[in-house]
């Protein structure tokens, strides 16, 4: 279903996360008070426009109420990143996500109404942390603070084995939820179905859980 959004914010996250939104044909209405990042942007987006969100009058004439969905992007800015939330929230933007440089940022947006907060720094940081400390590891997705969905390669340890002989679940308390083989995505994987060598193993569970998996693995390589 096509969605209409608002990108506040015209930096590297802001229009890259304006490519994506109109990659996935939505509507995008992006905002900077920067002409050049504006125009950096006008192919691209839906509509692009120069203004300064920071005051209540441009935000009612952008009709920002129309939206049920804004990001601010900004984020260097502490107090415009604030001000622009605020704003959003009183001029009966549904849902808001605010873009945090730090954890202290994160909960003053959390605590003027922010609906979801998003540390692209900080998370990038810890997904490549991740895929550093891991031979197997290919991406890895934070769902909440305790749990995670990875990607995997099949460890050798693995190779010729069914997911009932390796019994994951029962073992560490993960679940293999999908396996890709080639070109093929296997999305309900049954007990009798043989993990290969190359194959990617879309798996859910508990931070430490998964640690314990990678850990077990990996040691048998």
């Amino acid at each position: 279903m096509k969605k209409q959004f608002l990108v506040i914010g015209l930096g590297r996250f802001g229009i890259s996360l304006t490519r994506t939104l109109i990659q996935n044909k939505h509507e995008v209405l992006a905002v900077d008070k920067d002409i050049k990042m504006v125009e950096s942007i006008s192919d691209i987006a839906t509509q692009a426009v120069q203004a300064d969100c920071t005051d209540e009058e441009v935000l009612t004439e952008l009709g920002v109420n129309n939206f049920h969905h804004a990001i601010v992007a900004v984020g260097e800015d502490l107090e415009t990143s604030i001000l622009v939330t605020l704003l959003l929230k009183e001029l009966g933007v549904p849902f808001v996500t605010a873009k945090a440089t730090n954890a202290i940022h994160g909960r003053m947006l959390k605590k003027i109404g922010a609906d979801q907060v998003v540390h692209p720094e900080r998370d990038m940081g810890i997904r490549l942390g991740k895929q550093l400390s891991s031979e197997n590891l290919i991406d890895y997705i934070e769902l909440s603070p305790d749990y995670n969905l990875v990607e995997m390669r099949t460890p050798p340890a693995m190779n010729g084995k069914t997911l009932k002989e390796l019994d994951i679940r029962a073992n560490y308390g993960c679940n293999i939820i999908a396996i890709k083989h080639g070109d093929r995505m296997n999305i309900s994987p049954q007990a009798d179905d043989v993990i290969e060598t190359g194959d990617i193993l879309l798996m859910l569970g508990n931070n430490e859980d998964i640690r314990r998996v990678e850990d077990k693995y990996e040691r048998k390589r």
